[in-house]
């Protein structure tokens, strides 16, 4: 735990730095500045030198990141770390030892280290990131290059393309006509979580029976993400393994999310996870992600002749075109509409690895 209240401790001192710097001297620290800095600080505080000092200028790294996606996205300004925070992390950037045979890992000012391996990898390793969750198991991650190119994206066609709709009754509607349930796993566990969160709240603040209740409820928020995480990979494996494209619409979720009767429902269905998924796995498999417009009218255009119906309103889950008196379902309809959207030249601008080749499109249907 030293290491990680140490790059903690380095995470936020900078973050200090800076905004000071900014303010009283409107000066920008570099990452290099700020690792300059850090044999002062391991001086003011000689437990710092107990930690590996890569660890240390790697919390400056992941600050210097943060910046700039800041600078970037015009959003998300960076905070200062919590010892509360649910996942506590550290990263190695190298100097550590993997050894299979005996199930360990060698980390620098730390030792041999027990573990279970999830898979055994060949390359060359990069930085390893160790994590531990509110529930006290420790996780280390290793970034691998395995020498092998990503593969060039297949071609696509009306025929070998998927469109999905997402929604809260059905997770995801596809344009083939399936539908996939929404499996609500907080709605199923929220009378759990709220016993377990009484029994918390009636505890002694620094007591240990405390700290026993919040360990029983941390475990439960952890049963909880790891059915989700479940779910959401499975899905997102058999929709890239079946198909050469997939459309989907890019959705405003924070925005969503501000409607207080739906915002548990979205925040449990977790449609910004699912849609990241198919994103890293589609570019590991040769597959294609295209995505359309948020405002693009998926349900209200009739996808047989195009008639646009502006007065549909979010309650009517079935309705007939006034032109061709076709009867639509509306998530079937609307991921046909995703379909023939995103297989549109002119919307062809969310496409995932658009700038590694150029991917050839038939007409639509």
């Amino acid at each position: 735990m030293k290491q990680i209240h140490a790059c903690r401790f380095v995470y936020n001192h900078s973050l200090e730095q800076k905004i000071r710097a900014y303010e009283q001297e409107g000066r920008k620290l570099s990452c290099f500045d700020l690792n300059n800095h850090l044999p002062a600080l391991e001086e003011e505080h000689p437990w710092l030198k107990d930690v590996n000092s890569q660890s240390l200028q790697s919390a400056n790294k992941n600050l210097d990141n943060a910046f700039t996606r800041f600078f970037r996205e015009k959003k998300g300004f960076p905070r200062f770390k919590s010892k509360k925070n649910p996942v506590q992390s550290f990263q190695v950037p190298q100097h550590y030892r993997v050894n299979f045979e005996h199930g360990r890992i060698k980390l620098p000012k730390i030792g041999e280290i027990k573990t279970i391996f999830h898979r055994f990898f060949t390359g060359k390793v990069k930085y390893a990131t160790v994590s531990v969750t509110s529930t006290g198991k420790w996780f280390i991650s290793i970034l691998v290059d395995d020498g092998n190119p990503e593969p060039e994206p297949s071609l696509i066609s009306p025929g070998t393309t998927i469109g999905i709709d997402v929604g809260l009754t059905d997770f995801a509607t596809f344009s083939t006509g399936e539908n996939v349930a929404n499996p609500r796993h907080l709605e199923s566990s929220v009378q759990r979580l709220k016993v377990m969160q009484r029994r918390v709240s009636r505890k002694v603040k620094g007591s240990k029976n405390r700290q026993k209740a919040i360990q029983k409820l941390a475990r439960c928020h952890e049963k909880v993400a790891n059915q989700r995480n479940d779910f959401l990979h499975k899905l997102s494996n058999q929709i890239v393994s079946e198909n050469q494209a997939i459309a989907v619409e890019s959705l405003n979720v924070a925005g969503m999310q501000k409607n207080h009767n739906l915002a548990r429902s979205i925040s449990d269905v977790s449609w910004s996870t699912f849609f990241t998924m198919p994103e890293y796995k589609c570019r590991q498999y040769g597959k294609t992600l295209l995505t359309i417009g948020r405002f693009d009218p998926s349900s209200k255009i009739c996808s047989k002749c195009g008639y646009l119906k502006w007065d549909l309103s979010l309650s009517e889950r079935e309705w007939i075109c006034p032109d061709c008196d076709t009867h639509h379902d509306r998530d079937i309809n609307a991921a046909v509409n995703i379909k023939t959207f995103a297989l549109q030249v002119q919307n062809l601008v969310g496409v995932s690895g658009a700038e590694r080749a150029v991917v050839p499109v038939d007409s639509p249907q």
